[in-house]
């Protein structure tokens, strides 16, 4: 693992000074990047120099991801085919009904959408592999018969699940594990040959909000994150199959969240494309004075927004209309 990282200083004006360097091959760009060290004060320092291998992940474009343009933000679209998801649990846990929820966020605009048949908010009760199978199977197999052709994700972090979903028309499998949760899972995907997405989570989604702690809550996941690509490498998984996801709620305080949000652009240094989960998170809610999951899409989206402006390619999300207005415009500001 490295002991000194490097976060790009990312900006978007067009007056852009000769030798600015592109953000993952992008619009945005950067001339200075903050260096960290886990046993020194950090410090800004000229991009020229950054070592090189860390320079070409920084720099250079990320491959489309299931046939997605990486070059410009795209939506994730969040159904649930679950009873109890924190804030659109039973909305689409009938099979009808989860078609319906997925076609309306096809129609919105999504590039693709993300099924899941087990809820990770805090305090989840586990679900056997072959009742969340039962839950999204079918509603996938169904939209591909419709002749969608939206990508749909497997949320899941059970093997076999993302193999009947995959084998029914899924082409991603996000797991909040980082595909570390179920042994065969490396396996899995790599014999499917499937794009996957990883993402960092402290401990079980039934105990993770229990006092979590970190020695650098940025560099922790970084850490983690590299080494579960390495881990998907090894596998036969090709990195330009690979999105990561710093898990954000996922055992972490609002300090913690807030911390890997104001510095997620250190982590375009694994060469990997970013997905970000923050749609209608409680922290959200703590902090805009939203008590109620579904009065958080001001502040969902003005997170979003921000992390878009740091480089990330990807936005998981509930609310597909309203985040793409607010991105059309964002791109019409910055672009």
């Amino acid at each position: 693992m490295p002991t000194i990282y490097f976060r790009p200083l990312v900006q978007s004006d067009r007056c852009k000074p000769s030798g600015a360097l592109p953000v993952a091959g992008g619009h945005l760009w950067f001339t200075h990047v903050e260096r960290i060290s886990r046993n020194a004060s950090s410090e800004i320092i000229p991009a020229s120099e950054i070592p090189a291998a860390v320079l070409t992940n920084l720099t250079t474009p990320r491959p489309p991801i299931c046939g997605i343009d990486m070059r410009k933000p795209s939506i994730m679209g969040i159904l649930n085919a679950t009873p109890d998801s924190f804030s659109d649990g039973g909305q689409h846990y009938a099979f009808d009904d989860a078609v319906s929820g997925a076609q309306a966020l096809i129609a919105a605009g999504a590039d693709m959408i993300d099924i899941g048949g087990e809820s990770t908010r805090p305090g989840a009760d586990f679900v056997d592999a072959a009742e969340e199978a039962r839950r999204t199977t079918p509603v996938i197999a169904a939209l591909r018969a419709a002749g969608t052709d939206t990508r749909l994700s497997i949320d899941t972090r059970k093997a076999s699940v993302a193999r009947a979903a995959l084998e029914a028309g899924a082409v991603l499998f996000n797991d909040v594990t980082a595909l570390s949760y179920d042994a065969d899972s490396l396996a899995t995907a790599a014999d499917l040959n499937a794009s996957v997405c990883i993402m960092h989570a402290a401990g079980d989604p039934k105990t993770m909000q229990d006092k979590p702690e970190y020695d650098n809550v940025l560099l922790d996941v970084y850490d983690y994150l590299e080494g579960r690509i390495q881990a998907c490498e090894a596998a036969g998984i090709l990195r330009a199959k690979i999105m990561i996801d710093v898990g954000i709620g996922f055992g972490k305080t609002q300090a913690h969240n807030l911390e890997l949000l104001r510095g997620i652009a250190l982590f375009h240094g694994l060469g990997c494309p970013i997905l970000l989960g923050v749609s209608r998170k409680r922290f959200i809610g703590t902090i805009g004075g939203a008590p109620n999951a579904t009065e958080r899409v001001a502040g969902s989206i003005a997170v979003g927004l921000n992390a878009l402006n740091q480089g990330v390619q990807m936005l998981r999300v509930h609310d597909i209309a309203e985040t793409k207005q607010a991105i059309a415009l964002n791109a019409a500001l910055t672009n």
